[in-house]
């Protein structure tokens, strides 16, 4: 209320300074003027050649100079406006401060919400968001899965929204029941799997395990189920067999899946710095397609990662990678432009130039 009254207080003061000046009365224009100035000289004169104080000559001489001076005074000043009646500027303020707040008034009610409580700052920053949302979508389907168990749509729905809730065992209890009442399918065997390891903290379990084992026995291309073999295997200790796993998955991926660049850094994790773009049996593969399709492949892979590199020159493993994909492409006219780039593009860091030296010599571009 303090805060509202405030602003009552300021509105009130503006209108005031806007609207005073409409009812006071005009001052004479002529007040202080020279035209006014040369009047009274003139009424000066007569009243002293009335009382005989000067001789009529002088008089009738001092008259036509006043006059000549009046004339040309009015001339020079500028046109007086009309004044405007005053009892009708006094109503036209009255009106508007009192018609103002009537109009304010009169659309705020319908539109604004003046039964509203106050809202404190500490209830403002416990505001519903978008959690409270999904916990209040959770908690519907809930109450309609009470009655009706066997809705496997309503599992399907609930068990995504419950493992971002971060509720991950009742995600998994979820996902049994979408698989089964919607029945059997890669997608929901590894998204069961990913359920399952995300309630152990992220680990593959051999639970976990089986439901990705059994979503690739579905469909040996389904991303999911492959990516976190490979991460068992990774978590086994078997780095080799995941960086397989993951080279095959990137070799069949689309250009622009949406989790490449999660398998990518998965795959520079277990295998180095040093692993190739592209894997070979992809570049190799490249060569007996259409022109078209090499092309699209090139911008998809190969181009990224060159398009990555002129932004941001010092990664000599990014060189490195570039070169030999455009090797094993039997483009050595590009691998040996890269290399030149990539000298280029470290040549102020002598520790990275003798590392991109070290591996271009290893490549055969040495020198």
């Amino acid at each position: 209320m303090t805060l509202w009254f405030v602003f009552a207080l300021m509105t009130v003061a503006a209108i005031f300074a806007v609207l005073l000046p409409l009812g006071r009365r005009a001052r004479a224009q002529d007040q202080g003027s020279e035209v006014a100035v040369y009047k009274d000289q003139l009424a000066e004169i007569e009243r002293d050649l009335a009382a005989g104080l000067i001789p009529a000559p002088d008089a009738e001489a001092a008259r036509v100079e006043i006059s000549r001076r009046l004339l040309a005074a009015a001339a020079s000043e500028p046109a007086v406006a009309p004044q405007s009646n005053l009892k009708w500027r006094r109503a036209a303020a009255v009106l508007a401060l009192a018609g103002l707040p009537l109009v304010a008034a009169g659309v705020y009610m319908p539109l604004g919400s003046p039964k509203l409580q106050d809202f404190p700052l500490a209830q403002r920053e416990r505001a519903p968001g978008k959690a409270q949302s999904l916990e209040n979508l959770v908690e519907q389907v809930q109450q309609h899965l009470e009655k009706n168990p066997t809705d496997g749509r309503g599992w399907n729905v609930l068990a995504p929204v419950l493992e971002r809730l971060g509720r991950f065992d009742e995600a998994v209890r979820a996902y049994r029941n979408s698989l089964a009442y919607n029945g059997e399918s890669a997608e929901r065997r590894s998204d069961l799997g990913e359920a399952i390891s995300a309630a152990a903290g992220g680990v593959v379990t051999a639970e976990a395990k089986t439901e990705f084992e059994r979503a690739h026995a579905l469909d040996a291309d389904d991303p999911k189920a492959n990516y976190f073999l490979g991460l068992a295997a990774e978590q086994d200790g078997r780095k080799d067999d995941a960086a397989n796993i993951w080279r095959t998955l990137l070799a069949k991926a689309p250009a622009d899946a949406p989790w490449r660049a999660l398998v990518q850094s998965s795959l520079v994790r277990v295998a180095g710095g040093t692993m190739p773009a592209l894997s070979d049996e992809t570049i190799a593969a490249s060569r007996d397609m259409a022109e078209g399709d090499r092309n699209a492949m090139v911008r998809g892979m190969v181009e990224r990662l060159a398009t990555r590199l002129k932004q941001n020159g010092e990664d000599v493993d990014g060189w490195l990678r570039l070169v030999r994909a455009y090797l094993v492409m039997g483009d050595r006219e590009k691998a040996v432009g890269a290399s030149a780039d990539a000298r280029q593009a470290v040549a102020s860091d002598a520790e990275r130039l003798r590392q991109l030296n070290d591996g271009l010599k290893t490549l055969g571009l040495g020198g």
